[in-house]
């Protein structure tokens, strides 16, 4: 994982060293490197850090975990004069589109500098620094079989931690209320795959009314399936074939796990593909990413879509795929419309020109954290989001 060939290079007691870069969005290896130590203090770290001077820790693991949270803080804190700064900003600021770019950017630099305390990862995947908890089972699960007789490798500690974040998530799984009673209705989120923590819009799939069609034998689609969540509520539901597909290898190994646990293995198929699988389908659903802009890292792609690619994509071949009689579901929040990213008209004329219609709409209020948060940058924006389901079907033309 990382730039092909990324290696990074260090001094260390007078000898030159170097690694392999580890880097789950493909960044480049810092070309500045200093070595820290529990006598580094967290002002000096931030001052190379925003220098772009990365810090490789040779201390007690425990104490970088320390460190990187007072960097935090001081990232979230600015002095006085730079808050100041920043309300002006948002105060003058024309648009809900400028606020929104500004939020990327600042959220990229947070990333950056927290990106910059960094932890050496050995051939087995160990981390050799005192109170270092074992990390081993995590990188597995997130990076495949460690390789014995390679060389020493070199991961953001801000990184590492998202590592062994992701593999409690994948133990622990996420209660989906919609798959039924506890405790047969989790799904486990796997590294790098979106997890459905949202579930307003799975709700939406668990209740809308199933297209009654001729087909035989009935088969439904789920595009970009991900985690596998909404393959899943169908079948709960009684669907018996049900295609799922994805791109992405660790989407259809985390959507695998994921029906084989609920017992479904036999009711969805996998597919990895772009967008549709051959053949028709009496429904079909996608919950696309639903901001029209670009990804900073793999699993951001679940969120944003550069130039909204996807949905275009998806809007063009349904008709191609839909079954006589059959119904498109498209899960897609309004959010971007808030932030002046995608107007409504442009959706509807989209939808129109591929030779679609809306058969109807049922829409729901967010129910996540952020939507009541006045202290988030685009707060305004999340708190009047409405999550719709589009009902669509091929017009008569077709």
């Amino acid at each position: 994982m990382g730039t092909p060939g990324s290696t990074l290079h260090w001094s260390e007691q007078g000898v030159a060293r170097s690694a392999q870069w580890r880097s789950e969005r493909a960044a480049a290896a810092p070309s500045q490197v200093v070595l820290a130590d529990d006598t580094t203090s967290a002002d000096t770290a931030y001052r190379l850090a925003c220098a772009g001077t990365a810090l490789l820790w040779r201390g007690d693991f425990h104490n970088a975990r320390q460190l990187l949270l007072a960097l935090a803080r001081r990232i979230d804190q600015p002095p006085r004069r730079k808050r100041r700064a920043a309300r002006q900003a948002d105060t003058t600021a024309d648009s809900a589109t400028t606020r929104f770019h500004q939020h990327r950017q600042a959220q990229a630099q947070r990333a950056r500098i927290l990106g910059m305390v960094l932890v050496q990862i050995e051939p087995d995947y160990a981390v050799a620094l005192r109170r270092a908890p074992d990390v081993r089972p995590a990188c597995t699960q997130a990076w495949g079989d460690a390789d014995p007789l390679g060389g020493v490798s070199v991961v953001s500690l801000r990184e590492l931690m998202g590592v062994t974040s992701a593999s409690e998530w994948r133990s622990k799984g996420i209660e989906i209320p919609a798959l039924g009673q506890s405790p047969n209705n989790r799904i486990h989120p796997h590294y790098g795959v979106f997890s459905p923590a949202r579930g307003e819009y799975i709700d939406l799939v668990a209740n809308a009314a199933i297209p009654v069609t001729g087909q035989q034998t009935y088969v439904a689609f789920d595009i970009g399936t991900g985690s596998g969540v909404l393959a899943a509520v169908l079948a709960r539901r009684g669907l018996l074939h049900i295609v799922a597909t994805d791109l992405e290898p660790r989407a259809l190994a985390c959507a695998r796990d994921n029906l084989q646990r609920l017992g479904m293995q036999d009711q969805v198929e996998l597919r990895q593909t772009d967008l549709f699988p051959d053949g028709l389908a009496s429904l079909i659903v996608c919950n696309p990413p639903w901001l029209p802009a670009r990804p900073t890292a793999p699993i951001e792609r679940a969120v944003y879509d550069e130039g909204g690619r996807m949905l275009a994509g998806l809007l063009t071949g349904l008709t191609a795929h839909l079954a006589p009689g059959g119904e498109a579901w498209l899960i897609l929040s309004d959010l971007a419309e808030h932030l002046g990213l995608r107007r409504r008209d442009e959706l509807l004329a989209a939808i129109d020109l591929a030779g679609l219609q809306v058969a109807g709409r049922v829409d729901t209020l967010p129910h996540h954290p952020k939507a009541n948060d006045g202290r988030d940058r685009l707060h305004q924006a999340r708190a009047v989001e409405v999550t719709s389901l589009w009902r669509l079907v091929a017009t008569t033309r077709q």
